[in-house]
Parts: structure tokens; sequence; C-alpha cells
């Protein structure tokens, strides 16, 4: 990963990336774990069920710098960019107004996802979010793909915080005055005595909240001016994982990945209707085929939501039975604190998604119920 950190080493031996905010994060008592090649908080003394309920029903802060920051600087013009990316992922980008974001995906030619992505039309260039896991290669197929219509610019100066939960707007708007009237999947920019922020209206827990990017040297100051807010504390990787598990959002890497298709994942709601079969620029990216095949057929598999029975937790590589036979596995799970009960996420066949199906899960050499169910497991709280 090559974006948004200050560039050092962690722990001697580590081999491990070092965030710009890691005496931050050590003052503030976090416990730290290796993450996507960085050192990375997965929490601090309240622990991973205080700081979920604290995004819930107050604000939390995370350090989401290790995610990759790049800009497409168009060398032809907006739509000449906007025309060579669509060429990469099936989203119409070609219509997303100035100042607005939208989630999309690299696909491959077999129609599997090679990552999942934020973007952001900038006015004079795009403005890219990409996973922390992924983005050298991200970066890479970039540069392969946009030659000679784009400068592919990482972002290694700029840190990414997310300020999520109800109360993000309010802590946020102490120190950004007007802040709140930005809508979701909304981006500004304001000047600040820490520097230049730009600052989007999403977030990846299913709260209402913000990302915000910010220069290396203005981050720390900002995350101390939110953090004294009282109601803002901070939360690290666990409480982020079991926010989005309960908001049905897919992991790359654990519910996506090469194996999987944008149709079988449930994120056909990201491919518009000009990308789609009679649209203005149908097909066109990488894997189309089977993906426009999957949109007017439906897929062979499905993600679903999964609740098993009892307290006991059904974790990723869980395998799914169904009478007798194996039919799928759990790619996240885990115990979902605001609905008090293990939830989980996995693959079975699209005839059993119905809600209420009831399958098995082996749990210590042990069969288990464990019924589909629709997702998110938590209603989401976006501000439309």
């Amino acid at each position: 990963m090559s974006g948004g950190t200050d560039g050092q080493t962690g722990g001697a031996g580590t081999g491990l990336m070092r965030l710009g905010l890691a005496d931050l994060h050590h003052e503030l008592g976090a416990r730290m774990v290796p993450f996507a090649g960085y050192e990375m908080p997965v929490q601090y003394a309240a622990g991973v069920m205080a700081e979920h309920l604290q995004t819930r029903s107050g604000a939390s802060l995370f350090d989401v710098s290790h995610m990759g920051q790049v800009v497409l600087r168009p060398t032809q013009g907006m739509e000449a960019l906007g025309r060579a990316v669509e060429a990469m992922v099936p989203v119409d980008l070609l219509a997303l107004p100035e100042g607005r974001q939208r989630y999309g995906f690299f696909t491959d030619e077999a129609g599997g996802l090679l990552d999942d992505l934020m973007v952001v039309n900038r006015g004079d260039h795009l403005f890219v979010v990409v996973n922390a896991a992924r983005a050298g290669h991200d970066i890479a197929h970039m540069d392969a793909g946009l030659g000679g219509v784009a400068q592919v610019i990482a972002l290694p100066d700029r840190a990414l915080l997310a300020l999520q939960g109800p109360a993000a707007e309010a802590a946020l708007a102490a120190l950004v005055p007007g802040i709140e009237r930005l809508r979701f999947l909304e981006m500004a920019d304001a000047q600040t005595i820490h520097g230049g922020l730009w600052i989007a209206r999403s977030g990846y827990t299913g709260e209402d909240g913000f990302e915000i990017s910010v220069p290396q040297a203005g981050a720390e100051g900002l995350a101390r001016a939110l953090l004294g807010d009282p109601r803002v504390m901070p939360a690290g990787l666990g409480a982020r994982d079991s926010l989005r598990l309960e908001a049905g959002l897919p992991l790359y890497g654990h519910d996506i990945d090469t194996t999987t298709s944008p149709v079988e994942a449930g994120l056909g709601w990201a491919i518009g209707r000009a990308r789609r079969a009679g649209g203005a620029r149908a097909g066109g990216f990488p894997g189309a085929e089977r993906i426009l095949r999957e949109l007017a057929e439906g897929p062979a598999r499905l993600r679903t939501g999964l609740r098993p029975e009892g307290r006991a937790p059904m974790r990723e590589g869980t395998v799914l039975f169904h009478e007798g036979a194996e039919v799928g596995r759990i790619t996240s799970g885990g115990f979902g604190p605001s609905v008090g009960a293990p939830v989980a996420m996995g693959y079975v066949p699209a005839a059993l998604v119905a809600p209420g199906t009831l399958l098995e899960g082996e749990l210590r050499g042990k069969r288990l119920p464990v019924a589909t169910c629709p997702l998110p497991f938590h209603p989401t709280s976006y501000k439309r």
C-alpha cells in the first residue's frame, strides 16, 4: 500500500509501515496489530464493544490512513478521462456531477472483482480511494489503463480520518462551520488551521459521518481537536469491522475478490443504467459479458445475510450445509453488538437465499442451525 502514510516503518524488524498518527495511537492506549502491511490500532482502552456502541450513539474517530488516496489528473480533458476509467469499471462516471462521490470496482476479464473503490469528481480531476492491501496493484492497474489520458498520482502526504456516528455532524461543524449542509456522497473543501481538508459525507459503518483527507502535517492537530469533543472517542479496526458487518458491507479479500462477480456480491445496484444492456454506453468494461448476463438472468449464487441460532458466532471459513450437502461458506462473521446476537455473511446458491431458509454451519465439529436473512442487520442512517 502506498498512499496515506508518512512512509516510516513500524517497530524494529516488523517490516510494517507506520501511520503518521502512530504516536497518538500509542498515547491513547491503542493495541496495535498488523493489517494490510501496516501497524494499525485494533482497539483502545474502552474495548471493541464500547467503541462499536459509541459509534451507534455518539461519534467515533477512526484512522484509515492506510487506505490508498490517488488523484487522476487528466491530460486530454475530463471526458476523455471518464471514458478511460469507464473502460476499467462498470460504473457511470460521465454522469457523475462535480463534488459527488460514487462507489465502484475494478473488474477482470472473467467478471471477478479486482478491488472496490470510491471515486469523486473534483471538477478538474478525479479523486480515488482504494483498499490498503490492493493499493499497489490498483495504482499499477490505473497506470497501465490510463496511460496517455491521465497522470496517476498517489498521495502519501495526506492522512485519512473517518468521523462516524449520529454526533459526527455536530462535532465536525464545531470546527468546520457549514459542513452540515453536505449530503450523503458529496465532497467539499475546507481551509482550516490544520490545512486544506477534503471532506466527504460517507463512511464504512452504516452510520452518518465523514471521511476527511487531511495533509499529514495537520492530521494530529485535527485528530486532537475532534477527540477533544466529549461526543467523540477513538475507535479501531475491531469496531470498524463489526460495524460494517452489521451494515452488510463487504470487505475486499473476504466477502469479495476475483472469484466473486459484482452481481453475486449483491453490488449490481452500483452499475448504472448507462452501462447496462441497452444503455448509452453498455458494456465496454472487463468481464462485461458475464456481468451483464448475470444482471439479466441472475447469478448461480448470491451473498446473503446469515443468523446463527444461539450465541456462538460463526466466523469466516465456516462451511454451510443444506439437507446434508455442502452449499457454501461464511465469508465474514462475528457477534453483532447492536443486534445482540451473532451475524454473518456468505455465499449460497440463489435458490437458498429466501429469508428464513434453514441451513447448517459446521462449528467445532458440530452442525448447528443458521438461517438466511436480508442485509443489513442494522438499519443504516445516511443523511440523504
